[in-house]
């Protein structure tokens, strides 16, 4: 960072400061915290976190320094669990990303289905659109991701929501928006994926990187 840049020594202390506000005000609110997901503990958490975040990055852009403590994700990304203490139904709200590293290896696969059924009239177009369609069509999302190799895919983040209803919902009742209604006041618990995960995993011996965000 260039001279002119740099944070003043003020700026700097001014975030210590705030840093020392912060975590007094987080042991405050853990003195009284009220219950396991008490919203001000929550607030408390996420502002400490943010205000140490600040202070790390001026302290590195002033003096080439850093802190000794690891700047957490705000927690609860997910706002306070609203919905019934032991919910009747569920909602299982999936997300998995994938780039299509091998085009040749999923037209390949495409072809194949196509091949062998005695019914279809080959793989309409050669190309990747239309082989998404046919390899999808016919695995089911989960032995895709379990076989993404083979298919010439390469895995990206996911997510995975488990949310509360008040009722199952009617047949067919949502498919026309599936995920306009997913509230994440009704997140039961979520699990991500994601490669950003690797390096603390490999630290922490969970070698999946699988965390979940509220259970």
């Amino acid at each position: 960072m260039s001279d002119a840049a740099q944070p003043t020594a003020a700026e700097v202390r001014a975030a210590a400061d705030a840093v020392r506000t912060a975590l007094d005000r987080h042991l405050q609110a853990v003195e009284r915290r009220t219950g396991d997901d008490d919203p001000a503990v929550s607030d408390a958490f996420n502002a400490l976190a943010a205000a140490a975040e600040v202070y790390d990055e001026l302290l590195y852009d002033r003096y080439d320094e850093v802190t000794p403590f690891e700047i957490p994700a705000a927690q609860d990304s997910l706002p306070p669990y609203a919905g019934p203490e032991e919910p009747h139904a569920v909602s299982v709200l999936i997300r998995r990303d994938y780039a299509v590293a091998e085009p040749g290896r999923l037209l390949a696969q495409a072809q194949r289905l196509a091949d062998v059924d005695p019914d279809g009239d080959g793989l309409p177009a050669a190309g990747v659109h239309a082989a998404l369609g046919a390899v999808f069509g016919e695995y089911e999302a989960d032995e895709i991701a379990s076989r993404h190799q083979e298919f010439g895919l390469e895995e990206g983040d996911s997510t995975l929501w488990v949310s509360a209803v008040e009722e199952p919902p009617e047949p067919g009742e949502w498919l026309a928006a599936p995920f306009d209604e997913a509230d994440p006041a009704m997140v039961v618990c979520r699990f991500d994926v994601s490669a950003v995960f690797d390096e603390e995993d490999e630290l922490d011996g969970d070698p999946d990187g699988l965390v979940a965000e509220r259970s």
